[in-house]
C-alpha cells in the first residue's frame, strides 16, 4: 500500500510547509518599497505634515501617497521625485537614508553563508 504524503499548506510568509520545510520562518530583507515609504513618513511626520498637505505639494491623491508610505505602491521614479521635492529632501538624500537602513536590517538577518558546511559536522 503507497502512502501519499500530507498536503502542503502556506506558511506565514505565503511558502508551502509541509515534511523537510523548516517550521521557523527565516527572516527576510525588506522589499525596497517598505524602506522607501518608512523613510517618506519619518520625513512627513518631522515636518508635521499631514498626508493632505504633504500630497498636495507633491501633486498626487492623499490615498496614493499613504499607500506609498505604508509600502502598498511602488512609485515610479517621478513620483519619488515630486514627494521629495514636496519635503524638500534630495533624492540623494533619500536614497542614501534608505541605503543605510538596509544596511542594518541586513546586518541583522544575515544567515550563514553555507548551511552544508554547518550540517556536514553536526
Amino acid at each position: 500500500m503507497t502512502q501519499t504524503a500530507p498536503p502542503q499548506r502556506p506558511g506565514r510568509d505565503g511558502v508551502p510547509e509541509g515534511p523537510g520545510t523548516p517550521s521557523t520562518p527565516t527572516r527576510r530583507e525588506p522589499l525596497l518599497r517598505h524602506m522607501l515609504g518608512e523613510r517618506l513618513r519619518h520625513l512627513r511626520h518631522l515636518r508635521g505634515e499631514t498626508l493632505d498637505q504633504t500630497a498636495r505639494r507633491a501633486g498626487i491623491s492623499p490615498q496614493y501617497l499613504s499607500e506609498i508610505e505604508r509600502g502598498v505602491k511602488e512609485p515610479s521614479s517621478e513620483m519619488i521625485a515630486a514627494i521629495t521635492g514636496a519635503l524638500d529632501v534630495t533624492l540623494v538624500d533619500l536614497v542614501a537614508a534608505v541605503a543605510d537602513r538596509l544596511v542594518v536590517v541586513r546586518d541583522t538577518t544575515r544567515q550563514p553563508t553555507c548551511q552544508a558546511a554547518f550540517a556536514l559536522a553536526a
